[in-house]
């Protein structure tokens, strides 16, 4: 049995799932005429009271379209050190939007509103980049799948009113942190100008992610979304993968968060492991003791097991629970843990 702890992008549509996209009603979504397509961009847009959505093949394209949105060439963002549209992009950021990137050096991917406010260049001092964006990730990735505290968001939002900034959510795992904290969309929507939400990630779908906004930058992001080759066709079996998804996927998420915890407590406990980061959601990041065994050996091992996580760099280990992590991989996992 192959257990495949690597991300939450891993999982395959569940046999529900299939049945959705197999009965999906489908058109052409460049012309706007995919109803599968349509109804999920409805259904997102209502989810966080705002006037419009747009579907995308990825959470790296919604979120590169909302840069652009929001800035002109030359502009700068302000993000965490950890921030995804920073380190995992391809260097997006500058070479679709011609931007550059503020790195605050927050805590576990989160900064506070002060330390997004002394980021901020002077608008009238022209020697040094316009700031035009602050960019911000919830859960953070980097973070350990840290979620933010949504009184620090709503600080942030009046630096950004202060200073007529930006304000865009990558909300990959937005859901995630909804269950977390028992917050809603809605609480999202009122604050942020533009959000981002996957669906392939926690939610199981094969592919997509929606971006959502006011009517008019969604409008915007249309033509954005041609540019970037976003624009697909028949895309509502894959939107009505999403719309499954919200109906039945959501609650869901607590076991995975609950797992992942289980797992946090045992490699606590296990002598080779040298740190675990706090756990809130559904990914763990730890250390290896590497005077007792490498980090590469510790892959190793565990892939002789039929068991994969990811590295991270700097000697760090991810694992990140999911739809297709079952009650049985669970047990066999906890298992191998402990008698490695």
């Amino acid at each position: 049995m192959k257990i495949n702890l690597i991300s939450d992008t891993v999982t395959k549509p569940t046999s529900g799932m299939l049945e959705a996209m197999m009965n999906a009603e489908v058109g052409d979504d460049v012309f706007k005429e995919d109803p599968s397509v349509n109804a999920l961009e409805a259904k997102v847009a209502n989810l966080f009271g705002k006037e419009a959505a747009l579907f995308f093949p990825s959470g790296s394209m919604t979120n590169q379209t909302a840069i652009k949105l929001h800035t002109n060439p030359g502009d700068q963002l302000i993000c965490d050190k950890y921030a995804h549209v920073y380190n995992y992009e391809g260097g997006g950021a500058s070479f679709n939007s011609g931007v550059s990137c503020k790195l605050v050096d927050g805590k576990r991917g989160m900064m506070t509103a002060s330390q997004v406010e002394a980021a901020v260049n002077p608008p009238d001092f022209y020697h040094s980049p316009l700031t035009s964006l602050v960019c911000i990730e919830n859960t953070t990735n980097k973070g350990g799948g840290a979620c933010w505290d949504f009184q620090e968001l709503q600080s942030i939002k009046k630096v950004c009113e202060k200073y007529n900034l930006g304000y865009h959510l990558d909300g990959a795992r937005l859901w995630n942190a909804l269950v977390a904290r028992n917050e809603s969309p809605k609480q999202y929507g009122d604050l942020f100008d533009t959000i981002s939400v996957c669906l392939s990630k926690g939610l199981g779908c094969p592919v997509g992610s929606v971006l959502v906004g006011s009517e008019e930058k969604i409008d915007r992001a249309l033509r954005i979304r041609k540019i970037l080759g976003g624009g697909m066709r028949q895309a509502g079996y894959l939107a009505a993968a999403g719309n499954y998804a919200l109906d039945h996927h959501r609650d869901r998420l607590v076991e995975d968060h609950t797992k992942a915890k289980v797992i946090g407590e045992v490699l606590q406990n296990l002598s080779y492991v040298k740190k675990v980061e706090p756990i809130e959601t559904n990914i763990i990041i730890f250390e290896i003791n590497e005077n007792l065994i490498s980090a590469e050996t510790f892959v190793q091992k565990l892939e002789e097991k039929n068991v994969y996580i990811i590295g991270m760099g700097q000697g760090k280990l991810r694992i990140v629970t999911h739809l297709d992590y079952t009650d049985e991989m669970h047990h066999i996992f906890l298992s191998i843990l402990e008698a490695l």
